[in-house]
Formats: structure tokens, C-alpha cells, sequence
């Protein structure tokens, strides 16, 4: 029989809290900048209404999620294909994705012998 207020339920108990302020955070400051931005996405020009509305999404400028200032300054409206593709490229920039040692690239070439079944004998 599980124990009451055992490890894991001490830790269920504040990760459901800090869900549940995260919701109620992001809640706020969305709402705030949607009533203070136009409906469209900053990047692409996508332009928004009630019916798809919940595809534009809050972006913070700072990649900061508790900066919040009530001006709006670090927040921008993207959609969610635009949101998604620079949280890519910030991830990439982090990471070092863009390979700039030749020693580490690929010498496979896939499509190499095609030639060769291709050809027409005389």
C-alpha cells in the first residue's frame, strides 16, 4: 500500500503546481498581447481571427518566459510554424548545428554507381 505524502507525491504535488502556475502566467501575458498587437504573425504576415486564433502564439524577444513587462516590450505574435522555426534556430545557434569542419563531413555519395545502370549499351 503507497504511503500519504510519500516522495513522489511531494513531487506530483509541486510539479502540478508549477504546471498550473505556468498555465495561469502564459494565460495573462498572452491575453495581454493579443488585445494589444494586431492578430498577425510578426514573421510570415499571417494574417488571424477567432476561428484560428489559437494557432498565434506569444513569442519573448529575451527567450525569457517570466520577463513580462506590462508594455508588451519583449513579446512578438508569431504563428506557430514561425514560433516553432526560431526556437529551431536558436536551438541550432546553441548547439553549433551549422558544420563548418570539413574533416567531419560525409564522403557517401548515395546515387554514386547510378550511372553506370543507367547507360544504354550500343
Amino acid at each position: 500500500m503507497p504511503m500519504k505524502n510519500s516522495p513522489s507525491d511531494k513531487l506530483d504535488a509541486i510539479v502540478a503546481q508549477a504546471h498550473k502556475n505556468r498555465v495561469s502566467r502564459e494565460r495573462g501575458y498572452r491575453e495581454k498581447a493579443i488585445k494589444m498587437y494586431p492578430w498577425v504573425c510578426g514573421r510570415c504576415a499571417r494574417e488571424f481571427d477567432r476561428s484560428n486564433l489559437k494557432e498565434l502564439t506569444v513569442h519573448h524577444r529575451d527567450h525569457d518566459h517570466d520577463n513580462n513587462p506590462e508594455d508588451g516590450t519583449n513579446w512578438e505574435l508569431l504563428c506557430v510554424y514561425c514560433h516553432d522555426n526560431e526556437h529551431s534556430r536558436l536551438l541550432d545557434a546553441n548547439t553549433g548545428s551549422t558544420n563548418t569542419d570539413n574533416s567531419k563531413t560525409t564522403t557517401y555519395k548515395a546515387l554514386a554507381g547510378l550511372s553506370s545502370l543507367i547507360k544504354t549499351k550500343p
